[in-house]
């Protein structure tokens, strides 16, 4: 983690696109934010979209915006993601889950700042820089054809791949403070701290849900 964070220092200040790698649960929106507020962005939005969790049909109009009658119920004109966040950073979580025609519209964004709304044809522009995440194989998607090899490259420029909680079992005591201190602002608890039994069997165990998986 010292070697994520020294990646994280040396490429918040800049405006190169970041794609962090790692699995479920490791903490990836929360070192996205991170990048932003150690930014000469933190003082403009941060737009947190998470593509796996928007249907198929809706991500293209999501991300990019809609114009009026662009499609059935599209009753009105939409601003989209990359227009919130102009001067600031958006996150695209789960990357690799974006539509064919989503990942085109990336592209041209990453190449040189325009989009069109869906239904639309004038240019807009953004300035935003672009974080991503992912927990699966971008590399083997692109071999596969199942993910644009130029987007890839595109996005890949700043990787950083965050270890799961199993391979830094040292850290899992500072974390479960921080998470009791949570607890006790949110649910008013006089808990101090944790059995030291407790945290043994928290060491010895997997965790396949990480960090996440440590909070709940």
């Amino acid at each position: 983690m010292r070697d994520v964070f020294k990646k994280i220092r040396a490429v918040a200040s800049t405006r190169t696109t970041v794609l962090l790698i790692g699995e479920t649960g490791t903490g990836k929106g929360l070192l996205a934010r991170m990048i932003h507020m150690h930014s000469n962005r933190c003082d403009d939005p941060f737009i947190s979209v998470h593509c796996g969790a928007i249907p198929d049909t809706l991500l293209e109009s999501e991300l990019f915006g809609h114009e009026k009658g662009a499609f059935t119920g599209a009753v009105r004109k939409k601003l989209c993601k990359f227009e919130m966040a102009r001067g600031g950073t958006i996150f695209l979580d789960e990357i690799g889950t974006i539509t064919p025609p989503a990942q085109i519209k990336l592209l041209q964004v990453l190449q040189d700042g325009t989009f069109s709304r869906v239904g639309g044809e004038e240019a807009l522009q953004t300035d935003a820089r672009v974080i991503t995440a992912t927990n699966a194989d971008l590399t083997g998607m692109s071999e596969r054809g199942e993910f644009r090899k130029d987007l890839y490259y595109r996005l890949n420029v700043f990787p950083i791949e965050i270890p799961p909680l199993r391979e830094r079992v040292d850290d899992i005591p500072q974390i479960v403070e921080l998470f009791l201190k949570k607890l006790k602002q949110r649910h008013e608890k006089n808990i101090h701290s944790v059995h030291p039994h407790v945290l043994q069997v928290f060491e010895n165990y997997h965790w396949p849900g990480n960090i996440r998986e440590l909070e709940t």
